[in-house]
């Protein structure tokens, strides 16, 4: 099997779709425009990775109340400082950071929704 999406409820879809598309260079690669407004984002290769929606009847994860490792959504970066910095001042948080001996740089963020992201800049490619 191949993997397709993870599929996460946010509560406010648009939004979500808005500060990634702008700040990670992510793409719609579908998106319905009625409830429960299921959105697909594709990475920069054109790969589909995650399936936002909003259903107010059900559970909408908090996760600023679970720890980062609990889930996180990790994505490649060139220049992890760098990357670090421009997803701050645009409303990230900075959770940790961490120079593997490998020469790895991973860094762990929160998006403006408070959704762990780690940006991972690996010294080998999987």
């Amino acid at each position: 099997m191949i993997f397709e999406h993870f599929a996460i409820n946010v509560a406010d879809v648009d939004a979500v779709v808005e500060w990634y598309t702008t700040n990670l260079k992510v793409q719609v690669a579908s998106a319905q425009q009625e409830p429960p407004f299921m959105t697909f984002l594709a990475d920069s290769a054109g790969r589909v990775f995650v399936e936002l929606y909003h259903r107010p009847d059900e559970a909408i994860t908090d996760f600023t109340k679970q720890h980062f490792l609990t889930f996180h959504l990790a994505m490649v970066s060139e220049n992890a400082e760098a990357d670090k910095m421009r997803l701050i001042d645009v409303g990230a948080s900075f959770v940790e950071e961490v120079k593997k001996q490998d020469g790895s740089h991973l860094v762990m963020l929160r998006d403006p929704w408070g959704m762990p992201l780690q940006l991972c800049q690996r010294t080998d490619k999987f």
